[in-house]
């Protein structure tokens, strides 16, 4: 008697995987993507709500406003990406890095923000009833453009475990994968035109973001603004952006002080020209603190005790009547005062404490912060010298006064009214870029190396014989001047100073949490980096003050994403990418030089 054993047909068919899903053909998923790109736009055409309750107006057919034009925008720019696919002569110096990635975060983008519109619209309003045609197009044809782009191949080979990601696994790739390589040199003409574009688009979204007017509208900015820069960058325009910036570094200063001066002409309101200057104020002192922690690697917890020093110093020679000093000095003496007042704490400060490295470092200059606030908060004739008025601070500080020049008072300039605002945002704007150079300069002298050295390995820099003692002792210094300078400008511009507006964290920068955030977030080491950090940090909560319970949560969560996804800062050099990135995931010519000239095959292979 004989037994049959099962068939090996039997057992492959039950042990064998599910058929991988196929995917949708490039040229029909670029097909997709393109309409689906071109029915958002015209959604933007119609109406989208039956009511002007809701704010920005969006009852109008023919004419886009509010939320509408983020949507047009968006749209517009996945389908210049898509197109570029296509190979059509001119776009395809869009997308040197690759036509995919960016078209897929730009997708999402325009889907993030039309949902979040057509969310709002049905919160406020009441219902899903209230969306009229206009938003239920707009809503479908962003639906359509993600799912046209999911459908494109990646512009980088996926890693080997993961030859079918999902949804994430194809979002991660976008914006994980490895950056652009360098296109084509353009004649230098053109190349400086495209320098002044890059400025005038970025002086335009700046003052588009400051200038919304209700929350909403700030919200929907947000998002197409993240995905939109996230685009550009896996398009490779930053990168290319950043190399003709790096070709043409005098013309690119010109052009990019030339574009924030003109930022107060562009402003009907003196409340968002207040933010602009405040928003100087907060990234001079982020660049002070660089100098400190990207080029020297000292953590410092107590940095925004500098700007405290030299604003009291400030306050108390500006002839306040609630000043204890009763003295009067001119503009450039009460500056001067203030500077050299942070130098000297910096000084004092730092010469017993620099000895200790690390964690210790960062908690003695979290003391020293603390220490200050407290000091000053004693100073009122009860626990101590009646110096700073304790808690009530130094109030009715007058305004600066420049070769009869009153900054408290508007003037006709070019026919434009500059309000006082506006003024002292021209003011700190000079003050902005005496730093920048001084930064610039101090990065690029051999003091500037030896900081860098310290940072990387200091028993290294001392064993090749840096003195780590006192070229960090002179960090410490510089950094507190250059913050000192910039609290002689708050002071005028706050009309006061108290010990709260020098805390370590609070919701409101700058304190000290948010300057270190800003030159991390920003990138250490660079000079638009801090800048654009600071800028992004005070300018969030100050736009949305009705989250206010709710700001350090999402600034945590922020930071977290921002973290795991671009851990060397918005704005890197090559030395922070490929710490933060694995060997040969950037693109860095073998005959480039690095900062410490290694080359970029030497470097990654390190």
């Amino acid at each position: 008697m004989t037994t049959k054993t099962p068939t090996t047909a039997t057992t492959t068919a039950a042990t064998a995987p599910a058929a991988p899903v196929v995917p949708l053909p490039p040229t029909a998923a670029r097909a997709i993507t393109v309409a689906g790109s071109a029915v958002a736009f015209v959604g933007t055409f119609l109406a989208w709500t039956w009511t002007d309750e809701f704010p920005g107006d969006l009852t109008v057919t023919g004419y886009p406003g509010g939320l509408q034009v983020l949507t047009l925008v968006g749209s517009l720019l996945t389908l210049l990406f898509a197109l570029s696919g296509y190979g059509i002569r001119g776009l395809g110096w869009l997308t040197p890095g690759g036509t995919n990635s960016p078209v897929l975060l730009s997708a999402l983008g325009v889907l993030g923000t039309t949902g979040y519109a057509m969310g709002a619209i049905s919160q406020e309003l009441g219902g899903l009833v209230n969306l009229e045609p206009g938003a239920w197009v707009s809503g479908i044809g962003a639906l359509v453009v993600v799912i046209g782009a999911l459908g494109l191949p990646a512009d980088q080979p996926y890693d080997a475990d993961e030859p079918h990601p999902g949804l994430w696994g194809r979002i991660r790739h976008s914006l994980t994968a490895p950056e652009p390589g360098r296109a084509k040199d353009l004649p230098s003409w053109a190349e400086i035109l495209v320098i002044a574009a890059g400025f005038g688009a970025g002086l335009y979204v700046f003052a588009y973001g400051i200038g919304t007017e209700y929350s909403e509208l700030f919200i929907g900015f947000l998002i197409i603004a993240a995905f939109g820069f996230t685009a550009v960058i896996r398009a490779g325009l930053l990168k290319r952006l950043s190399a003709l910036t790096a070709k043409h570094r005098n013309v690119t200063l010109a052009a990019a002080f030339a574009a924030a001066i003109c930022f107060p002409f562009t402003q009907s309101n003196d409340q968002f020209a207040l933010i602009g200057a405040n928003i100087l104020i907060f990234a001079t002192v982020a660049l002070g603190l660089n100098v400190v922690v990207g080029l020297a690697g000292l953590l410092d917890l107590g940095y925004v005790a500098f700007l405290g020093v030299g604003a009291y110093a400030a306050a108390l020679v500006s002839g306040s009547p609630q000043s204890s000093i009763g003295v009067h000095f001119p503009f450039w003496a009460a500056v001067l005062t203030g500077a050299i007042a942070s130098l000297i704490f910096g000084v004092v400060i730092g010469a017993p404490t620099l000895r200790l490295r690390g964690d210790y470092l960062a908690i003695v200059t979290l003391g020293f912060g603390e220490i200050f606030r407290i000091t000053m908060n004693n100073l009122n004739g009860n626990s101590g010298p009646d110096v700073t008025n304790g808690s009530n601070g130094i109030p009715n500080i007058p305004d600066l006064e420049i070769f009869g020049f009153n900054l408290g008072l508007p003037h006709d300039v070019l026919g434009h009214e500059l309000t006082r605002s506006g003024n002292y945002y021209l003011l700190m704007l000079l003050f902005t870029a005496v730093v920048v150079m001084v930064f610039r300069r101090s990065a690029e002298s051999r003091i500037g190396r030896a900081w860098v050295a310290i940072r990387e390995d200091e028993t290294a820099a001392t064993a090749m014989g840096i003195n780590g003692f006192r070229l960090k002792l002179l960090a410490f210094a510089l950094g507190a001047c250059l913050a000192g300078l910039a609290g002689t400008v708050q002071a005028h511009v706050s009309y006061s100073v108290t010990p709260e507006q020098y805390q370590f964290a609070g919701s409101v920068p700058p304190n000290s949490a948010f300057l270190l955030a800003a030159v991390i977030l920003g990138g250490m080491g660079t000079i638009s980096g801090p800048l654009i950090g600071a800028a992004l940090l005070y300018l969030i909560p100050a736009k949305l003050q009705f989250m206010a319970e709710y700001q350090l949560l999402l600034f945590g969560i922020a930071l977290m994403l921002l973290m795991r996804f671009r851990p060397e800062g918005l704005v890197a050099d090559r030395r922070k990418q490929l710490e933060f990135h694995d060997t040969g995931q950037l693109d860095v010519p073998d005959d480039k030089p690095l900062p410490d000239g290694a080359t970029g095959v030497a470097k990654a292979g390190a």
